[in-house]
């Protein structure tokens, strides 16, 4: 992936004055040890922090080390204060763990009562409004924090990659999808850039493009990602040139941010003057790691650029589509597994979806826009859509939004897409998940969440919940069967 952030850990060690620092010192060997064997990227800082001289000493060194996020790990108990300055100081993701006592042998030189000294450091932490990455059960083994710090570094990959980010949007909220759109001064407040453009600006830029040089080498890279499902070559030209756009506007316009996306309005005035839908160019930076979300959808790029850092590989952006019909249902057989047909539906688009998630990806045209724009010939302007069958496997629906109020929220909901044809066009797929229909009653509809839903190719759950929290972002979840959402009736 080419537009996610690559992290670089800082292992920082602390010590209370009245415990041995030779404990500490050994504990942070062993825990660097495990995280050398499991190739994690892991810096060892030299410092064992005791006192405030100590942090100014560490912070140098970390400064040297170009390591962008920091795990200070208690290896015995700790001083407080001076492991919650540094983590103040750095700014950047934190992660709080600490060391268990190795033996029943060894509980009077050898005990470190980090197991304490964790609970004073994060009311320190919280004396100083920092919120530290701390795992659910955050004192172990050297092995079992390794495996912490493993869990980690995807949650520092999604904060840095907000942290540094810019969208690009194209085109006004068009009016009939006013359910993607919400207040913007939540993104400024998490440091993210936005730049607005017209589509005007757009297809200035296009008009000038006709000639560029680039256009044959890309079209040939098209027709080579497509091979037999290039059933439009004569629209690849268009989309080749469309690509060059987006991809030097981008270049040219990070400016002082590190990683962009795209929400672009992408109907109907688009094909009209365009000549072709934007879907298979759209579905292509999404492989890159570049999602651009269609309908002006901010938000939705971010939920799908957040995914993508979550499992480092491409997401999607996809309608809450429909429901599964009960004949497809039974005739499904064994595909549905144990799922009931309220806990399944189709997400679909018109063609965003990378294709390397889908079966048989084709180039098509969307059905609905021909249906509104050219009802009575053969597709010209609706062509450019990558059609075909998600690929079976885990999935996870995620959605990070604004209220009109301008107050951030998240869902996230782990699941399956299943091994069944959806019979219908677009990029579309049969997804399972738990308990989806009381989901969709009490999380999608009671908190008006819109039609749009990222969807990562992992399960991620673990990790953007963890990154919710640590930006104190309420965050919605699909609850089991027995645990009742607060207005569910009881009764029913």
């Amino acid at each position: 992936m080419e537009n996610v952030p690559e992290v670089k850990l800082g292992l920082v060690a602390v010590s209370r004055d009245c415990f041995p620092i030779e404990l500490s010192e050994k504990r942070r060997d062993m825990l660097f040890s495990e995280c050398e064997k499991r190739k994690l990227p892991v810096t060892k800082i030299k410092t064992i922090i005791e006192n405030e001289k100590d942090v100014l000493q560490a912070f140098r060194e970390i400064a040297d080390s170009n390591v962008n996020a920091l795990v200070i790990y208690l290896g015995n108990f700790g001083p407080e204060g001076p492991s919650t300055m540094l983590a103040e100081m750095f700014g950047g993701p934190c992660m709080l763990a600490a060391a268990a006592e190795e033996s029943g042998k060894d509980l009077f030189q050898g005990r470190g009562d980090a197991y304490c000294g964790l609970l004073s450091a994060s009311y320190n932490a919280g004396l100083r409004s920092i919120y530290p990455y701390i795992p659910e059960y955050p004192v172990g083994m050297a092995d079992e924090v390794a495996g912490m710090i493993s869990d980690f570094i995807p949650v520092v990959r999604v904060l840095l990659g907000m942290g540094n980010l810019k969208i690009f949007s194209f085109g006004p909220r068009p009016f009939d999808f006013l359910t993607c759109h919400a207040p913007i001064k939540p993104l400024y407040d998490l440091g993210i850039e936005i730049m607005e453009n017209s589509e005007l600006d757009l297809y200035e830029l296009y008009r000038k493009s006709e000639d560029h040089p680039d256009i044959p080498k890309v079209e040939e890279e098209m027709a080579k990602e497509l091979g037999g499902g290039n059933k439009m070559p004569g629209i690849l030209s268009k989309l080749a040139r469309y690509e060059i756009v987006l991809k030097e506007f981008m270049e040219n316009n990070l400016g002082a941010s590190e990683f962009g996306i795209f929400a672009n309005k992408c109907w109907p005035a688009f094909e009209a003057a365009f000549g072709f839908v934007p879907c298979f160019v759209n579905s292509r930076f999404a492989a890159r790691g570049i999602p651009i979300a269609c309908e002006a959808d901010m938000y939705g790029a971010l939920s799908e650029y957040m995914l993508t850092c979550a499992t480092n590989f491409p997401a999607t952006l996809l309608d809450i589509n429909n429901t599964v019909p009960y004949d497809m249902y039974k005739e499904s057989g064994d595909a549905v597994r144990n799922y009931r047909p309220h806990e399944l539906f189709m997400g679909f688009h018109c063609g965003n979806t990378a294709s390397c998630l889908l079966n048989n990806p084709t180039m098509k045209y969307q059905l609905i826009m021909h249906r509104l724009m050219e009802p009575d010939k053969d597709p010209d302007i609706t062509r450019g859509t990558l059609e075909g069958t998600i690929k079976a496997g885990d999935t996870t629906l995620f959605r990070f939004q604004s209220t009109v109020e301008g107050e951030l929220k998240a869902y996230v909901a782990t699941g399956e897409v299943l091994n069944i044809n959806p019979k219908t066009f677009g990029g579309t797929g049969v997804f399972a998940i738990q308990e989806m229909d009381r989901f969709y009653r009490h999380v999608l509809l009671e908190h008006n969440f819109p039609h749009h839903t990222g969807v990562g190719f992992q399960h991620a759950g673990k990790t953007l919940f963890a990154v919710c929290q640590m930006l104190g972002v309420e965050t919605f979840f699909n609850q089991p069967a027995g645990m009742l959402y607060p207005t569910e009736n009881p009764f029913k």
